[in-house]
């Protein structure tokens, strides 16, 4: 049987620049401008790593300024684990790993309450194991 996607739209009144405000409050970001190059940088590397219902749905819940951002590069052949995620986002934006970590949990975790709890369980269920710190969640059970 094939699950039925969730029907959760993105929050009423949840803009662009919303999610902006909430990312630079919940990364201490200095500036909206850091903020939304953190957001830009880890939504294009997440769209990579999801594929299917769970890269659509997810896609549907954000402001559309971040679906495009999101959406905006193809998936991965093969997702990246956690650590190889954060490791290519300091690649590509030209930092190190703690300030991708960094940048990466400040914008997943704001993502994961878009998203909402059942559609984050089944994003993380498509991902390598890893990916549940980086959007705020303990990661509690073993996968082979």
């Amino acid at each position: 049987m094939v699950p039925q996607p969730e029907t959760v739209p993105t929050a009423p009144g949840t803009t662009f620049h919303h999610l902006l405000e909430k990312v630079r409050y919940e990364g201490a970001f200095p500036t909206r401008e850091r903020a939304e190059q953190a957001v830009r940088a880890v939504l294009a590397a997440l769209g990579r790593q999801l594929v299917g219902n769970e890269r659509v749905e997810l896609a549907a819940r954000l402001p559309v300024e971040a679906a495009l951002e999101f959406a905006s590069r193809p998936p991965c052949a093969e997702p990246l684990s956690a650590w190889e995620f954060v490791k290519d986002l300091a690649a590509r934006t030209g930092g190190t790993p703690a300030t991708a970590r960094w940048d990466a949990g400040s914008v997943l975790h704001v993502v994961a309450g878009l998203a909402g709890p059942r559609l984050l369980d089944r994003v993380l269920a498509a991902l390598p194991s890893g990916y549940a710190l980086l959007f705020g969640r303990a990661e509690l059970t073993l996968r082979p």
